[in-house]
């Protein structure tokens, strides 16, 4: 079996094996992780690796877990590099009996999604056009895919059992992290950064083929309480405010032409992505999101600004707002060290993938973990059509992730011990 065609069939036997347990994360969870089978995912994952013969797994109860390979003799001084993925699933759509669908050598054409009733269709995805002759695997259109992130999981983890198996490999310190509730972005909340020995970390969490994400945006959340005044409604005139009322108007107040459905590319928005309540309290979450920082800080004034207005028009009724500030754009960090992102460029192109930089409209656990200290741009997985029915993954693109992370070590080396003569 040639290389290509080992990586293709270990990463596709081990995401079909971590899509139909259920990781998917609750958002506002009161324990870590959010939900138990992120755990039962990392626990699986553990005695994957300690089975592969890697010598030191920590599996913590906050839902991380960290293994380590061992610098290969004569490398021992080589700074560790890190490859990250997480292992839970986004709530936006059923993560529950998932049930892949295989389709073998793609002929172009629209794909039915099993019996649903949902077509993925050619048209709307230009990008299965470059999958002709190849293997895709899709949802049956009744749950997401999971692709996002245990496409990343089985890379990472395929590439170490390459690495483990072939001792003529020459590679400093490895770190294999995955991490839990990226999903809610509370991934790294409780994330030992202390006990992390990288020095820098890719991600796997990407989608198409080739593609190298070292920007995101800023992000902020909003957490805005309306409180208002409860009567009997048969009295409730000159009386009674209505918090729900006094939500609806605040979120009729946000610019429609800055939100998610609005907006593309570079452009940043508004997003009420929570609303909750009754007469006397209703709760809104809003996202603001942007490239720039100073434009997130105006978003985040201009959400104030709104809660003020609510407040005049409902006398008696109060607003109040309070900002938290999620992740920076992690090319704040990546920017400092080039060599983080010309070793991934070398990687792709050592197997013959021309890299393409791309800018996410959202963030990973990476961009938190740059701000952390150690920057970690994000590397593709070969998955389209994120948080959704129509969910697919490129097995071919699989392959080639898990040998970008195989190649990333050595390539590393040999920079290091270049600089060092």
């Amino acid at each position: 079996m040639d290389m290509h065609s080992w990586y293709k069939e270990q990463t596709v036997e081990r995401f079909l094996k971590y899509a139909v347990i259920d990781t998917q994360s609750k958002r506002d969870a009161d324990r870590r992780p959010s939900t138990p089978g992120q755990m039962e995912l990392l626990r699986l994952i553990r005695r994957e690796l300690e089975e592969m013969g890697i010598p030191e797994t920590v599996l913590y109860d906050e839902g991380y877990l960290i293994a380590r390979i061992p610098a290969s003799p004569g490398c021992e001084q080589i700074p560790a590099v890190g490859f990250m993925a997480h292992v839970d699933t986004a709530g936006d759509v059923s993560g529950k009996d998932v049930k892949p669908q295989m389709v073998c050598s793609y002929d172009g054409s629209d794909i039915t999604l099993g019996s649903s009733g949902l077509m993925l269709r050619a048209s709307d995805n230009p990008e299965l056009q470059e999958c002709v002759g190849r293997d895709i695997i899709t949802t049956d259109g009744t749950t997401l895919l999971g692709a996002d992130d245990k496409a990343g999981a089985a890379e990472i983890i395929t590439a170490a059992q390459y690495i483990m198996e072939h001792e003529e490999i020459s590679h400093g310190p490895v770190e294999l992290i995955f991490t839990s509730d990226e999903e809610t972005g509370a991934g790294m909340d409780c994330f030992p950064v202390k006990d992390l020995q990288s020095v820098c970390c890719y991600t796997l969490d990407g989608s198409g083929r080739g593609s190298i994400e070292a920007e995101c945006f800023y992000a902020v959340r909003a957490d805005v309480k309306c409180t208002g005044v409860s009567y009997h409604l048969g009295r409730a005139k000159g009386r009674m405010v209505n918090a729900v009322t006094m939500a609806s108007s605040f979120i009729r107040m946000l610019p429609q032409s800055e939100s998610p459905e609005s907006t593309e590319d570079r452009e940043g928005y508004y997003c009420a992505l929570s609303i909750q309540g009754d007469v006397e309290h209703a709760d809104i979450q809003v996202y603001i999101r942007d490239f720039d920082r100073s434009q997130a800080q105006r978003r985040a004034n201009a959400v104030k600004d709104i809660a003020k207005a609510v407040e005049a028009a409902f006398p008696g009724g109060s607003v109040t707002v309070e900002i938290t500030w999620q992740y920076e754009n992690m090319l704040e960090g990546i920017s400092k060290h080039p060599a983080i992102l010309e070793t991934a460029e070398q990687a792709m192109r050592t197997i013959g993938i021309e890299p393409r930089y791309t800018s996410i409209r959202g963030g990973t656990d990476g961009a938190r973990l740059t701000a952390m200290g150690i920057p970690a741009p994000n590397l593709f997985t070969g998955g389209n059509n994120y948080h959704s029915r129509y969910e697919w993954l490129c097995t071919d693109a699989m392959a080639e992730a898990a040998a970008v992370v195989t190649q990333i070590p050595m390539i590393w080396a040999d920079r290091f011990r270049e600089k060092s003569k």
